[in-house]
């Protein structure tokens, strides 16, 4: 069963875009890959630092991909895609990845690939592993559908992301996407409060307080 895992972690809200967003961050992955292992760590360091999660806890055998979990993806101010060796042989992966995909380009939703235990370049032009998997959906789906696929690799690819292969131990790669996670958030919230009106001032108001009461502070010591 799909569901969220939560804190008491804030939502950040996209009102320019008029999405209600419940989650900071969606986690798409291939269950039989990462579920007990990678996926399980980042999901309980994800809980340690405060943010709000929704992990696809779906068994992905080939069923049509839920409404809701569309749903959830939308919601999500930003989606992490673990890119293991099985992840192009699930079409709910790929499914899930065109709708990530389309959320990026029409909402601005931030992604971050992690490239687990598989070569970027794979994912990215579908080769090794990946074309295996490509060669099995030729044979039962249509070639349109395939292209939206493997367009859909190709872009979340090329973004800015992390590689096992750089990491000597899990958790250090863990700790370091918890970090970016959060710098993306803190950066997202910035953003938002920009557009509140008369905040500024009120910004000026306080660094001018604390300029005033650091010597009165430094002469009391």
């Amino acid at each position: 069963m799909a569901e969220p895992s939560s804190s008491s972690f804030q939502p950040i809200s996209s009102p320019a875009n008029n999405i209600a967003v419940q989650y900071d961050v969606f986690v798409s992955f291939r269950g039989e890959d990462v579920r007990n292992n990678f996926v399980s760590h980042l999901q309980a360091a994800f809980k340690r630092k405060g943010i709000t999660t929704f992990f696809d806890e779906e068994l992905k055998r080939g069923q049509q991909i839920s409404p809701a979990l569309l749903k959830a993806i939308q919601q999500s101010s930003i989606s992490v895609v673990v890119f293991s060796e099985n992840y192009a042989s699930s079409r709910w992966c790929l499914d899930e990845l065109l709708k990530i995909v389309e959320c990026r380009n029409t909402y601005g939703q931030i992604v971050l690939p992690v490239f687990y235990h598989v070569d970027p370049s794979n994912v990215r032009n579908q080769t090794g592993i990946y074309a295996e998997a490509f060669a099995k959906h030729q044979q039962t789906r249509e070639q349109d559908e395939i292209q939206k696929w493997r367009d859909a690799l190709t872009e979340v690819a090329n973004l800015s992301g992390l590689d096992s292969a750089n990491w000597r131990l899990e958790s250090e790669m863990i700790d370091k996407i918890t970090q970016e996670i959060l710098k993306k958030l803190d950066r997202l919230t910035l953003n938002n409060v920009d557009g509140v009106v008369g905040i500024e001032v009120r910004v000026e108001r306080i660094e001018s307080c604390l300029r005033l009461m650091i010597p009165m502070m430094m002469f009391a010591f």
